[in-house]
């Protein structure tokens, strides 16, 4: 695996777009402008990839302006990492201006970058740990530096900070509170909290050893299931509405990400699992026990859980379905000895931690401590 150098003061980051385009409308002026102010304020040079800011449906419409964006980055020498502004539904679009592109898989290797992002990113992660090069997983521009109450929230800024430093000693402990989904994330919101909670529940240890060690990789369970499952765009009913009718060659795109991903063998093989941690987390949209459950019974299929040492699951956002998402993951996984550790800070609810894909991690549920080795 390639590793890229952490973060450092003075490094000129670049903000991109590799699935919604929402940082270009006019409404999140004001949120452009915070995540800018931070990442100034944190000794970083943020700068726009050339079509990132040109709105969502331009970005829609163009996925191979995202893959040029994300190749232009990588082949510039003064950008030292790559930040995405946030998530999407259908980042996949990108594989083939990517993965057919000689000169982007070479930028990769020789160009080795910092590279953040979650959500449908997933795509991207396993696109470019597919090609080597290690990741990080857990935070995006709009989503944390660009947090509403003008500073990053406290637990993620300090996860960010971390990325000045190499990770190795890292101890990745329970958030003393957690963060409700913002409703308002209008100008007139600038400089408010989030509706806040003590934790509760801390790390849980659903079944297993409570120590287990591998290196990790996961990422976004309904990124990760989309991946696998035949596409059938319908099963999203209204959720992607908008989406079809502004771009209607998604539509029929989305129905082969399967396909496409198949086709560029970017999700790990049964073998690629063997002695790995799974991460995985559920999206802001909250599936149902039910859609969780297909999702998961699609990671079976694909033989993970037959190989990996153990798994950390994400706290579910708003806690919905807390209590329900963990007999679905004891049911489905169908080994009462894989350990299983649920209710861990990273993903879509707030704060969120940092995952380097790769990095070898213990888990200790007693200690409340997963250490990243």
């Amino acid at each position: 695996m390639i590793y890229p150098q952490p973060l450092k003061k003075g490094d000129k980051v670049a903000v991109i777009c590799l699935s919604s385009g929402v940082i270009g409308e006019p409404y999140c002026a004001h949120e452009k402008e915070l995540g800018v102010k931070k990442l100034f304020e944190m000794g970083l040079e943020p700068v726009f990839t050339s079509h990132a800011l040109m709105g969502k449906d331009y970005i829609m419409a163009h996925p191979e302006a995202r893959a040029a964006d994300l190749k232009a980055a990588f082949l510039d020498d003064s950008v030292k990492g790559i930040i995405t502004s946030i998530g999407g539904i259908e980042t996949f679009r990108t594989f083939p201006y990517l993965m057919e592109d000689e000169e982007f898989i070479n930028a990769v290797r020789q160009h080795p970058k910092f590279f953040l992002g979650f959500s449908d990113t997933t795509n991207n992660h396993l696109m470019l740990y597919r090609l080597g090069l290690q990741t990080f997983y857990g935070q995006a521009f709009m989503c944390d530096m660009a947090e509403i109450s003008g500073d990053m929230l406290p637990y993620s800024k300090a996860q960010f900070e971390s990325c000045f430093a190499p990770y190795h000693g890292r101890v990745i402990t329970p958030s003393q509170v957690w963060y409700e989904e913002r409703k308002d994330f209008s100008a007139a919101a600038v400089g408010t909290m989030p509706v806040s909670h003590k934790e509760e529940h801390g790390y849980e240890l659903l079944q297993g050893a409570p120590v287990f060690e591998g290196e990790l990789l996961g990422g976004c369970i309904e990124s990760m299931g989309d991946m696998l499952l035949t596409g059938n765009a319908e099963r999203y009913g209204s959720l992607l509405k908008a989406e079809f009718e502004s771009c209607p060659q998604f539509k029929e795109e989305f129905a082969k990400q399967a396909e496409i991903t198949r086709k560029y063998d970017i999700f790990p093989h049964a073998d690629e699992w063997r002695g790995k941690i799974l991460f995985a987390e559920t999206s802001e949209e909250t599936p149902t026990p039910e859609r969780l459950r297909e999702y998961l019974a699609a990671l079976k299929k694909q033989g993970v859980f037959e190989q990996v040492s153990g798994v950390i699951v994400g706290k579910p956002m708003n806690e919905r379905y807390y209590e329900e998402y963990k007999s679905v993951w004891r049911d489905t996984v169908g080994n009462e000895k894989l350990s299983i550790l649920y209710n861990v800070n990273f993903g879509h609810a707030s704060p969120r931690a940092i995952l380097p894909y790769g990095a070898l991690a213990r888990v200790n549920a007693e200690k409340q401590e997963i250490t990243l080795l």
